[in-house]
């Protein structure tokens, strides 16, 4: 849920909503608030949503959200797929059935926005079939559908074309450039081939210049084969050298290997596997777990203001103002022994640091190991797939060759019928342009002919007159059949209008009576209507008075209660305190000195004096301690060399005596020996 929430911040705060919002100003929204800011990003997707909800009924609001919701398929998780619970949500503003209804448009809007855009167009209307019987309606309905597939066909090449990375001003200006160019070349050829026919060899010229180019194309085809053949012979040594390389490493590490390194190598393996399982695994999970948990209820709580953040910081600086002053007194003590205690445990922390950091860098290792050895995998995968496999054998390679051989033919043959077609299609524009060239030429002849006889114009004239003759042909047979189908649609109007007239007559007189009677209704009402208001107001009036005597009577009953209890508390306490004070005379005046021995005074300073008599014995014993502490460090320090002492006697002592008994076996063993 905590990650919903910051993806819904995020995405609110950026273009275009810009919302500046953070998870705690987000998570205190008022439910009106919450659909509001629903029906701006519903805005986004629809721009016709972009209203204010205030003005605007709840039950209309769901409704609206409702259908805007089903059109682009939002469907509710689990726990809401109840369609009242989930409308009641709505209408509430519900921050269970809001929060993913924002994920779901947040993470597609893009996409939300083209589908509310298709289905202003795409959403067919049902028409009753009723209607459907009448032909205009049918017609109308037909062409509708007809319109709705068209729009459909348009707006997937319109999206061919946004995808297809193409720019009709690129295009347009490449295909000019292109045309110059083929100009260009049509001149240089044309120019070219007036120098050369001039020369009486020019055929045997060409002819030679032909074999030269594809001599040349021959040439670079078989460079580029041998270059191909140079790279697989190269990369056929690189995987042979690595193949040796990995062999002479696996044979060095079965020499150098023998069964007692192989065993402290997988002994080492285990303690390492051990300790990562036994200790490092399960500290990093027990942290884990108390962060997830830490976690969880730093989500399940409400959301704190700035006054209860400032009281938890105020807190947090006198615990560690608590902390440090431990530390101080702990300082202040010391003593030797803890000292000693202390650099026992910094040692114990300091190694336990470099066996975590070591278990550390050893995954690491691991990691970086499988990662190396994943990609050194797929890079073989790749070689193998540029390679095409293994190294090509002999057999294979010539029929490689042939193969290429024959390709190359074909497409020699191939590249000699498209230069033979691009010499033809020159040949043809050429002729083109030449033909179009007389026909202007014919032209200007003809307008000059009817210049000289007085008839300038005549043949456009004439060719504008038959364009506009046949034109006016069609424009009276279009009008024709348009006048028909007019008359005809224009006579089922009137009895369509005839018949609805007929059919409305009954229903009109029966509506005038009843109109007559809402009059009547709607005056009686009127009236009821202004007598109940201002009833209600003098009753409001009235109740407001009330209201606010019976709230000051509650306020000063409530004080002088208040005031009561206080009264009554202050009389006992002083009750008690005379009673105290005069108990505490009647004993201190008293001659019995047992009652005397009973007073405040006496017993106070009674224990002022046993404090000062053990302070006094504190004091002295502290001064003895003083004095032989050095005499009595001394004497522990012999006392541990002297056990020291004792140690190793007994030590000396036990192998001196393990050593006797290996030489009296070895002696019993001689005198066998010498016996047999």
């Amino acid at each position: 849920m905590s990650e919903q929430l910051k993806f819904i911040v995020e995405q609110l705060n950026r273009e275009p909503l810009k919302k500046n919002f953070n998870l705690i100003t987000f998570d205190s929204l008022e439910p009106m608030q919450l659909l509001q800011i629903l029906n701006d990003v519903l805005a986004e997707v629809d721009p016709k949503q972009s209203i204010d909800i205030r003005e605007e009924m709840s039950e209309q609001t769901a409704k609206r959200m409702f259908a805007l919701l089903g059109m682009l398929k939002y469907k509710p998780p689990g726990s809401q797929t109840d369609a009242s619970t989930f409308r009641q949500g709505l209408v509430i503003g519900n921050k269970p059935v809001i929060h993913p209804i924002l994920h779901w448009l947040l993470q597609r809007l893009p996409e939300l926005k083209k589908r509310a855009y298709l289905a202003r167009f795409l959403v067919k209307l049902e028409v009753p079939a009723e209607f459907l019987q009448d032909d205009i309606v049918s017609d109308t309905s037909r062409q509708y559908e007809e319109l709705v597939e068209t729009f459909k066909s348009h707006h997937k090449e319109c999206e061919q074309l946004r995808t297809s990375g193409f720019s009709i001003v690129e295009i347009r200006r490449d295909i000019s450039a292109m045309e110059e160019e083929k100009d260009q070349l049509i001149k240089r050829v044309e120019r070219l081939k007036k120098r050369v026919e001039s020369v009486p060899t020019h055929l045997r010229m060409l002819e030679l210049a032909r074999q030269l180019r594809v001599e040349k194309e021959r040439e670079e085809s078989l460079s580029q084969q041998k270059q191909e053949q140079k790279n697989q012979l190269f990369q056929a040594e690189q995987r042979l050298q690595r193949s040796q390389q990995q062999l002479k490493d696996l044979r060095q590490a079965a020499a150098n290997a023998d069964p007692e390194s192989l065993m402290k190598r997988l002994e080492e393996e285990i303690k390492i596997n051990t300790y990562i399982v036994t200790e490092k695994l399960p500290k990093e999970m027990g942290s884990k777990r108390r962060m997830v948990q830490y976690l969880q209820k730093v989500a399940l709580e409400p959301a704190m203001g700035h006054g209860e953040l400032q009281e938890l910081e105020d807190k947090i600086k006198e615990v560690n103002t608590q902390v440090n002053q431990l530390i101080e007194k702990r300082m202040m003590r010391n003593d030797p022994m803890d000292d000693k205690l202390t650099l026992f445990r910094q040692q114990a922390s300091i190694i336990i640091r470099k066996k975590e950091a070591k278990a550390e860098e050893l995954q690491q290792a691991r990691e970086e190991l499988s990662a190396v050895e994943k990609e050194l995998s797929q890079r073989s995968s790749q070689a193998r797939g540029l390679d095409g496999g293994e190294v090509v054998r002999g057999d294979e390679l010539k029929r490689l060759v042939v193969k290429l051989r024959s390709k190359g033919t074909v497409h020699k043959k191939k590249r000699q019928e498209l230069a033979e077609l691009k010499a033809e299609y020159g040949v043809l524009q050429r002729t083109e342009e030449i033909l179009r060239q007389r026909h202007e030429d014919i032209q200007q002849q003809l307008q000059s002919i009817e210049a000289q006889k007085g008839i300038s114009g005549y043949s456009y004239t004439q060719e504008e007159l038959e364009k506009v003759s046949a034109t006016k042909s069609e424009l009276d047979d279009v009008k024709g059949r348009t006048l028909d189908d007019m008359s005809e649609m224009v006579k089922k109007l009137n009895s369509m209008i005839a018949e609805k007239k007929s059919a409305l007559a009954p229903i009109i007189k029966e509506l005038r009576s009843l109109r007559q009677e809402c009059q009547e209704l709607t005056q009686e009402y009127d009236e009821k209507k202004s007598q109940y208001d201002s009833c209600a107001a003098g009753l409001e009036s009235n109740r407001s008075k009330l209201e606010q005597d019976v709230k000051t009577l509650r306020e000063e009953s409530a004080q002088e209660e208040n005031r009561y209890h206080y009264l009554n508390c202050m009389k006992q306490i002083t009750e008690m305190q005379m009673q105290r004070a005069a108990q505490e005379t009647k004993a201190y005046v008293s001659s019995d000195p047992q009652q005397r021995k009973k007073a405040i005074r006496e017993v106070y300073m009674k224990s002022i004096a046993e404090q000062e008599s053990l302070g006094k014995k504190l004091r002295e014993k502290q001064k003895a301690v003083r004095e032989s502490h050095g005499a009595n460090m001394k004497q522990m320090k012999m006392w541990r060399d002297l056990e020291q002492l004792m140690e190793c006697k007994k030590q000396c002592f036990i192998r001196a005596q393990s050593q006797a008994s290996i030489g009296q076996v070895i002696q019993e063993g001689g005198e066998d020996r010498l016996v047999l």
